[in-house]
């Protein structure tokens, strides 16, 4: 029997009748079906906000239906809270981390389960070697003593992985797993869990990369507006009707940007930008009305070079010219008076004020020049720009005085959007913008990109997408071990030039590589190098 395939009358492994759960001000489920069979992988997709979050939520203990009812192995299923569910079989990925910073990546993944000496003291040196025997199996890049707050966010979505692994799962869930992974490291993900699934096991799969669904999943299970919509077998059915079944409309792609024209204004410039820790004389132009894309595999120094350039990290070298002024950033407070804006890949922690409403949120950045006159505050006068976002980019809240930590992630992001574009700044960093963000506001993100860049915003954009760098950009900066290794225009851009640079070590030689069908390599090197490429 193929995998996912189940004989006619054979009880599911896991069964959701009928579900409902509501919040003050939101009904987010109602009526809810959902069945996992045996040996399957089972997509489950659907808007921001559309309950699959909830869903899990449910199932993993931590809330409690108001209707319905849950069976598992044909059993009636009531689960009290996450240890029981992991004692059940049931273990969770959560798209928010539920890690520890200040312990090891050995500690969290074995928390609450540590190997003793005695009844006492910790075995540490057994836990180590009982972490490292996980990660190596796994082929994960983390080391079993690093401690979690100092790990990239990615790093971090593995350490959770590993430790959803580490028990006896019969049922596996996994809200959002591959939002901050690159190609590469989503097929270590996907090979994780096909050796996971056999006849006595299943996989609920959340993504909003629809790419990745025809790969690894059986079924699709489609949810809108907290309701359950249809069920598709994944090889029979194109992505094309998923998304139509998702959003209730048809998408269509938009073409990819024109390179850029030459003449253009050049609005920053940064030469020899080096940090102690990863950055080798890091140089480029960002041109106005030009969104500059960041490509490069997990640890090639990307979002290093937004922090260091806002002043969130310290540089050790650095010459950048704003305006054709030569500037000093000392921190993200002197970046956004120099009208630079970050939006970071981790929003909870720098992002957002999560326990204040989406209004604070919204006028924070802008809170002086806009919204304060002599020492008070114009409320009105927030509320209402609020209110202007929150319909501009379609944020669904039941009102604008909704606490962030309520909303769902994508619309998390759409408030950190909505903070940088009431600054009106001239320069918007977008360290993944779309990541946890389904395919409806994706798109409406990538308009709005596209509207800001031809109003003469210039956009830096770094994303683990690659077909969104190559849709999104009209140059793409390619970046190895800390160094810009390529410099392309969108007509040379391809996925296959993208990653021959992004996997070449910045002390090789360019090589022209015939079989990735490049005429001749992208330029390495110097900004004068790039820049007479360019010509």
């Amino acid at each position: 029997m193929e995998r996912g395939e189940t004989t006619r009358g054979e009880t599911p492994l896991l069964e959701v009748q009928g579900v409902a759960k509501s919040f003050p001000g939101v009904k987010a489920l109602q009526d809810m079906h959902l069945e996992l069979r045996r040996g399957e992988v089972l997509a489950l997709v659907g808007e921001n906000g559309a309950g699959k979050s909830t869903l899990m939520k449910l199932l993993s203990g931590i809330y409690t239906a108001d209707e319905g009812r849950f069976f598992l192995n044909g059993e009636p299923l009531e689960v009290t809270g996450p240890k029981h569910a992991q004692e059940l079989g049931i273990s969770v990925i959560h798209q928010e981390f539920n890690l520890m910073p200040d312990l090891t990546v050995a500690q969290n993944i074995f928390i609450g389960r540590e190997p003793r000496r005695g009844s006492l003291f910790l075995n540490e040196r057994a836990l180590n070697r009982r972490a490292n025997e996980l990660i190596e199996r796994l082929h994960l890049p983390l080391e079993p003593k690093q401690v979690v707050g100092n790990l990239t966010v990615a790093k971090q979505q593995m350490v959770e992985i590993a430790k959803a692994l580490a028990y006896d799962a019969k049922v596996l869930i996994m809200d959002e797993p591959t939002a901050a992974l690159n190609d590469a490291e989503v097929a270590v993900l996907h090979a994780l869990i096909r050796r996971f699934v056999q006849p006595d096991t299943g996989v609920i799969y959340i993504s909003h990369r629809m790419d990745e669904l025809k790969v690894i999943s059986d079924r699709v299970t489609v949810i809108r507006d907290g309701r359950y919509v249809d069920t598709l077998d994944t090889q029979a059915t194109s992505m094309k009707e998923v998304i139509a079944r998702m959003v209730g409309r048809e998408i269509t792609s938009e073409a990819r940007p024109e390179g850029v024209r030459t003449g253009r204004e050049v609005l920053l410039s940064v030469s020899g930008l080096s940090t102690k820790a990863l950055l080798k004389d890091v140089s480029f132009e960002l041109n106005k009305g030009e969104i500059l894309g960041f490509a490069g595999l997990m640890g090639a120094g990307r979002t290093e070079v937004a922090r260091a350039l806002v002043g969130a990290d310290k540089v050790e070298s650095a010459t950048i010219t704003l305006r054709g002024e030569q500037v000093h950033i000392r921190n993200p407070a002197d970046a956004a008076k120099h009208r630079i804006g970050y939006l970071s890949e981790d929003r909870k922690q720098f992002g957002l004020l999560l326990e204040q409403e989406v209004n604070a949120n919204i006028g924070l950045s802008s809170l002086r020049e806009l919204f304060q006159s002599f020492g008070f505050m114009k409320d009105k006068a927030m509320r209402n720009k609020s209110k202007e976002y929150v319909s501009t980019l379609r944020i669904k809240t039941p009102s604008v005085e909704q606490t962030a930590k309520n909303l769902s992630g994508g619309n998390q992001q759409k408030v950190v959007i909505a903070k940088w574009l009431v600054k009106d700044c001239d320069i918007l960093i977008f360290d993944e913008p779309t990541r946890g963000i389904d395919v409806g506001a994706k798109e409406e993100i990538y308009k709005l990109l596209n509207a800001l860049a031809q109003e003469g915003k210039s956009i830096i954009m770094i994303s683990s997408e690659l077909p969104e760098v190559l849709r999104m950009s009209h140059r793409i900066a390619v970046m190895s071990e800390g160094r810009i290794t390529g410099l392309l225009s969108a007509e040379e851009a391809s996925q296959e030039r993208v990653m021959h640079y992004a996997t070449l070590r910045p002390d090789e030689n360019p090589e022209d590589a015939a079989e990735l069908g490049l005429d001749e390599p992208a330029v390495i090197g110097t900004p004068s190098a790039m820049k007479a490429r360019e010509k």
